[in-house]
């Protein structure tokens, strides 16, 4: 660690820090090299701002469209080309994991990825088949243009989102989302699928979830997390447009892809 310079910390008790934490909720917190004045670290830590109201997107989405065509991992071959493609797919990077991106490629789609502020119009010119709204950082409630921009796209293209595109697209639907206390990060995140009641064990990472009774009229709860009830998946109940807060795409490694991508059709 050292020789790669990166901080470590000991002698803490874990028991007490997992008390605290599930009393208070997530806390902000200062690793020093520097100083040993914990008053002095802790008056930082209290003055750290926090994700609520901070547009993130701006800071990780691309500056330029561009097409994605590299497929999922192969033993002995690495990262390939998918199958050939029967549909085109546009993506919004919201801060989009290169995985799901070889997960629409491996399921038969071309892939544009367009900046997360692209309008409407401009990605309907595209002609595609589908919309994707991708994970990303951060408060979705700070992103009101990608919820706008959503809202246009209802009826016109099937639409499909994960993780931070879940939460958009339950605003651009008229939906809350709010801050959770502890959030939900890593694996084994139990979620069912209201729809068959089957459990399903997801890969989780965010901070924030959709108000489940803010949603009224045309889109429904279809997936909730078995450890708080948050909501984990809608759908549209008249257009093909439905959504997911867990990763469908994590890959536990090379070798293990559980991809589960829809098929866009309009």
């Amino acid at each position: 660690m050292q020789e790669h310079g990166i901080v470590g910390i000991e002698g803490v008790d874990t028991r007490s820090l997992v008390i605290h934490i599930r009393e208070r909720g997530a806390q902000e917190g200062v690793i020093s090299t520097v100083s040993r004045d914990s008053a002095e670290l802790a008056a930082k830590a209290q003055h750290i701002e926090g994700l609520v109201g901070r547009d993130l997107v701006k800071n990780v989405t691309c500056q330029e469209p561009y097409r994605w065509d590299q497929g999922g991992w192969r033993m002995g071959g690495g990262f390939g080309p998918g199958r050939e493609p029967e549909f085109h797919v546009v993506a919004y990077d919201y801060g989009i994991k290169f995985n799901i991106l070889r997960g629409l490629v491996d399921a038969g789609c071309s892939v544009t990825v367009v900046p997360a502020w692209t309008p409407a119009d401009d990605v309907l010119a595209l002609e595609p088949d589908g919309i994707f709204l991708s994970n990303g950082p951060g408060d979705p409630a700070a992103v009101p243009y990608a919820a706008d921009i959503v809202r246009q796209l209802v009826g016109r293209r099937p639409i499909f989102g994960i993780c931070l595109g879940h939460q958009i697209l339950g605003l651009a639907m008229g939906g809350r989302t709010f801050k959770l206390k502890f959030g939900h990060h890593g694996g084994n995140q139990p979620v069912m699928d209201l729809t068959t009641e089957k459990v399903e064990i997801t890969t989780q990472n965010h901070g924030f979830a959709v108000d489940a009774d803010s949603l009224k009229g045309a889109v429904e709860v279809t997936h909730v997390n078995l450890n708080d009830r948050t909501v984990e998946g809608l759908r549209h109940r008249e257009h093909p447009i439905f959504s997911v807060q867990y990763h469908p795409e994590a890959s536990p490694d090379p070798t293990t892809r559980r991809t589960s991508f829809p098929v866009f059709a309009s």
